[in-house]
């Protein structure tokens, strides 16, 4: 049952016919892991706090820097030196008290990610390198976790949902990571600083959109990004029957590092 004060708050949903005060309490049961409070995480977290998503969990080893605040808007130049999960959720917090905010300052890895994702409806991925990526795609599959993939470098940024064994993973896309310096790095090529949030809100946006279970989610479909350009472009996929971990027989039944991914910000393919 909404108090008057929370039917004040989220005023603007409830009047959504596809939202309403049923929907917003789906949005207060729901549960949502964003791994990375940088770039792509800091609007997600701040959208998805604002939203009432009752649950948040945010998962990064990094403390802030200077050099994050051209992008990662969740942390203020005070915040320098602090650990990114605990600023943001300082950030989270104040602006609804309401929500549980479940910070892990600790890298994701193989040894700790299925106990990380547990617990959790919809994971997003905010990483900034191959490792972490292909990590999270595959414990979330193996995990039937739904998940969106998000990924930027330069002027370029992508974004999928991934539904596990319904539609494709990030795996059917690129079944391994790319040569060692095939792609620069984020601090060698550089990315403009508004890019993450046009991507972060689109991944948020699918969080909600999961939870009320309305709409079509972002599924068999690679949305690509140039902010020069201005331009949005689907690249349609389907499920692969010879996917490494999604697929009909698959050959990777259990989370492993990705030893040899280089630390970037995304596949920069078009």
């Amino acid at each position: 049952m909404l108090t008057e004060t929370q039917i004040e708050r989220y005023s603007r949903h409830i009047m959504l016919k596809e939202v309403g005060g049923k929907g917003q309490q789906k949005l207060f049961d729901g549960r949502v892991l964003i791994i990375g409070a940088g770039g792509l995480g800091s609007p997600i977290a701040l959208y998805l706090a604002a939203a009432g998503i009752g649950t948040i969990g945010i998962a990064d080893a990094d403390d802030v820097d200077l050099s994050n605040l051209q992008r990662q808007v969740i942390h203020r130049t005070c915040d320098i030196g602090r650990p990114k999960v605990e600023s943001a959720r300082e950030k989270m917090e104040a602006i609804n008290p309401e929500l549980k905010v479940i910070t892990y300052q600790e890298w994701i890895s193989a040894a700790n990610i299925n106990r990380v994702i547990a617990g959790y409806d919809f994971v997003i991925d905010g990483t900034d390198n191959f490792a972490a990526k292909f990590l999270i795609n595959d414990a979330c599959v193996l995990a039937g976790k739904p998940y969106s993939h998000g990924g930027i470098l330069q002027f370029d940024g992508q974004t999928i949902t991934i539904m596990p064994k319904e539609s494709a993973c990030y795996r059917c896309i690129f079944p391994e990571p790319p040569p060692k310096d095939a792609i620069p790095t984020c601090s060698q090529a550089g990315v403009i600083g508004v890019l993450p949030g046009v991507i972060g809100t689109i991944q948020a946006t699918e969080a909600l959109k999961f939870l009320l279970g309305k709409g079509h989610l972002l599924t068999d479909r690679l949305l690509t990004y140039n902010a020069l350009r201005m331009k949005f472009r689907e690249v349609p996929l389907k499920r692969k029957q010879t996917c490494p971990v999604c697929g009909d027989h698959p050959t990777i039944i259990e989370v492993h590092d990705e030893l040899d991914a280089m630390t970037v910000c995304d596949l920069k393919r078009s």
